[in-house]
């Protein structure tokens, strides 16, 4: 089901999201009422609509439209919350604007998919900060490293830093099995920061694509995949560590879910 602002989603506003295509989001994990990270994804939703409109967004009102779709729910179930305004056009997207919640749902289980390997494609995604519904780059960019056989893109900047997959982070295990969270601009992810301070290191350093040899493993993060293995990325694959993975995997488990 799809509401916007509590109510069913009417043919006329998700016309208006699909053809203007201007707003933002950010989806989360609702495992029994509850989310990991929960204040972080309603302090993006806030910051980047501020950013977006201009405007100020209620988190206690997001949260009561959270509450009445799934916070009685069992069971894990991925929800994703669209902030747009359905009043906006493309002739007049600098009009005041008055933004609208969506809130829609799909399943989810959690778990761990299989390992991945990634593409690297020379790419900066635009107003990286902000996790915006402008999605055509990514996903076409995603679709060209499957038709080379690859699972997804990863984003390397001009200078040959790498930065961020399609949709999710990426962190590495250098040599000395140290984690290492790459510099570059790049989407700060709730996943990552939640590893982040579970580790209590929240450091990042350029990682070159020459340096990426030297990388005892590579893995991706994001919501609905938690830290998934990478591989291989292009024609380099990793010796794997997975021993240090589960430990990631542990305390990403570890941290306590908000109730919605």
């Amino acid at each position: 089901m799809a509401t916007v602002n509590g109510e069913p989603a009417s043919p006329d506003a998700l016309q208006a999201l699909a053809l203007t295509n201007y707003g933002h989001f950010t989806t989360m994990l609702v495992s029994d009422g509850a989310v990991r990270g929960l204040s972080l994804h309603l302090e993006r939703l806030v910051r980047d609509c501020r950013a977006v409109f201009g405007a100020r967004l209620d988190p206690d009102r997001v949260r009561g439209y959270l509450r009445r779709e799934v916070g009685e729910r069992a069971g894990t179930v991925t929800v994703r919350v669209t902030v747009f305004d359905p009043a906006l056009s493309m002739l007049r997207p600098g009009a005041d604007a008055d933004p609208a919640v969506l809130v829609t749902t799909r399943p989810g289980d959690g778990s761990t998919p299989p390992p991945l390997t990634a593409k690297p494609f020379t790419f900066s995604r635009d107003h990286a900060a902000v996790k915006h519904v402008g999605l055509y780059s990514q996903l076409r960019l995603r679709r060209a490293a499957q038709a080379a056989g690859f699972d997804d893109a990863l984003f390397v900047e001009p200078d040959g830093r790498i930065a961020e997959g399609s949709t999710w982070n990426i962190g590495f295990v250098d040599g000395r099995g140290e984690l290492c969270w790459p510099q570059a601009d790049v989407l700060p992810g709730i996943t990552m920061r939640l590893l982040q301070e579970a580790c209590g290191q929240r450091t990042t350093a350029p990682v070159l694509t020459g340096d990426l040899a030297s990388m005892r493993t590579a893995f991706a993060t994001n919501t609905s995949i938690g830290v998934r293995t990478i591989s291989a990325i292009g024609d380099l694959t990793f010796p794997g560590d997975e021993a240090t993975l589960d430990g990631l995997r542990a305390l990403y488990a570890a941290v306590p879910g908000e109730r919605i």
